[in-house]
């Protein structure tokens, strides 16, 4: 997918990755950008230098979604290419028991890291598909193809999404229905800075610019899996190879990590 005249929504723009994404697809000659986040003003911030629109947006909630589409359609046309971008992780709030976390905070991440690709998928798929095709980016995770120590709403939901975003390209790849999922390890972002250390910054932490330059590649070459960080997949790859060595592996990383936030950071 080229991204030269194309409408482009991104949410989740206010910072981070959708930033980035806003920031690069610009310099690709996109006709039209809209920046959608809750937190608006600092989403004006971004559609200010890239020429583009901002609204406000809580992606939990489906009809915020279907003003941002009915908004961008109105003012700049058919929209070619959805960017699913927002998501929030959530540290287990007793590692005890990693299912004590209380039912509104699995709802809440339920909402933001699943619902709002479905949201986006119910109301644009049919005039996607009425005019002949469009394109979903779906910002998730490597957690969604891995795991995510210490965050099992995480992880979970981000598994969700990935299933969801399969049956989007598969269901409806023949109407013309482009679907690309981003799955980066730690990038250098707020979300990142404020989860406790974990696998995700062990390969390497990007800026959220070198994750946009793999999107533009990736959606170029329209396929359906984007890895910023390509050790990702011989990690799949391995974990599909043999789940009981994946499962070992990953619960002796748990105790590592664990060790060393009793030792101040120190590995064993």
């Amino acid at each position: 997918m080229k991204l030269t005249n194309k409408v482009v929504v991104v949410t989740g723009a206010a910072s981070g990755i959708g930033r980035a994404l806003c920031e690069r697809f610009h310099r690709e000659g996109t006709l039209a950008i809209v920046a959608a986040d809750l937190n608006v003003e600092a989403a004006q911030t971004v559609a200010h230098a890239v020429g583009g629109l901002a609204v406000a947006c809580d992606v939990a909630s489906e009809r915020d979604i279907v003003h941002l589409v009915e908004e961008t359609e109105q003012r700049f046309g058919p929209i070619d290419l959805f960017c699913s971008n927002a998501g929030i992780a959530v540290i287990d709030a007793d590692p005890s028991n990693i299912a004590n976390t209380p039912d509104e905070i699995w709802q809440r991440s339920w909402a933001v890291n699943v619902m709002a690709h479905i949201y986006a998928a119910r109301v644009l798929l049919p005039r996607m598909i009425a005019r002949g095709g469009g394109y979903f980016l779906h910002t998730i995770s490597a957690a969604g193809l891995l795991s995510q120590i210490g965050s099992a709403i995480y992880s979970t939901t981000k598994h969700a999404a990935v299933g969801f975003a399969e049956n989007l390209a598969i269901m409806h790849r023949r109407e013309g229905i482009g679907v690309s999922i981003l799955c980066p390890q730690g990038v250098d972002t707020a979300m990142l800075r404020a989860m406790p250390p974990g696998p995700q910054s062990l390969d390497g932490v990007l800026t959220a610019e070198a994750v946009a330059d793999c999107v533009v590649s990736g959606l170029e070459h329209e396929q359906f899996l984007i890895l910023p960080h390509p050790q990702v997949a011989t990690y799949l790859q391995r974990k599909i190879e043999n789940y009981d060595r994946f499962i070992g592996g990953m619960a002796k990383l748990k105790a590592t990590l664990a060790h060393g936030a009793e030792t101040g950071g120190r590995r064993p």
